[in-house]
């Protein structure tokens, strides 16, 4: 090596150890600094566990609450059910008690047919009281006064006559019945029909 190389070697600078000892690490980047740290995490973990364990005792309630509202319907269902007939069976009690004492009454050697009478009559009037306070209605259409209407009769039988005009009701053969203004047993009728030769609207007797 010649002088020139040397004094070349000389001027180049060398990096100083001392300048890596001053800076230490390297900077650190801007999304390394916004990282969470370790108990920032184990707070937030803590935070969503508690709320977990909140919404899961909330859960456990409400469907407690829930099982215990079914409960209670399915008994109220069940008592309704069983004792749905109470009040009617309680109304029905006198008439039981009236055709008793009639019974009684006339086992007697002495025993008045105008008083035995008189006790059905009785007897009659307070089962008929019962059922109209639970909706029941008699359809008993006046003989030779009104029309056959199919929604509430049947007819039984067809009669010619010249006294009334035709479909009008001539005889009443049994009662009929609604319950809350629902049809459940038709009245048994004869129905009037025209004279032969006589014209006439039909009616249908299966109604």
């Amino acid at each position: 090596m010649n002088n020139e190389d040397q004094a070349a070697e000389r001027k180049e600078p060398k990096p100083a150890a001392a300048d890596a000892a001053g800076e230490g690490q390297a900077p650190q980047s801007a999304a390394e600094q916004d990282e969470p740290s370790r108990e920032q995490l184990l707070l937030t973990l803590q935070d969503a566990q508690a709320k977990a364990d909140q919404h899961w005792n909330q859960l456990l309630l409400a469907r407690a609450e829930t099982d215990n509202v079914r409960r209670r319907a399915e008994r109220d269902v069940e008592s309704a059910h069983k004792f749905a007939l109470e009040k009617f069976v309680r109304e029905l009690l006198p008439v039981k008690d009236s055709l008793e004492l009639g019974l009684a009454a006339a086992e007697g050697e002495q025993a008045e047919l105008a008083k035995i009478r008189e006790g059905m009559e009785l007897t009659l009037k307070v089962f008929t009281i019962a059922l109209e306070k639970f909706g029941v209605q008699v359809v008993d259409p006046a003989p030779k006064g009104d029309k056959f209407n199919p929604e509430f009769h049947q007819a039984m039988a067809m009669q010619e006559t010249r006294d009334v005009e035709p479909n009008t009701v001539l005889t009443v053969y049994q009662k009929g019945y609604l319950l809350n203004e629902r049809l459940i047993r038709p009245a048994m009728v004869v129905v009037s029909r025209a004279v032969a030769g006589q014209d006439g609207p039909k009616v249908d007797e299966r109604a």
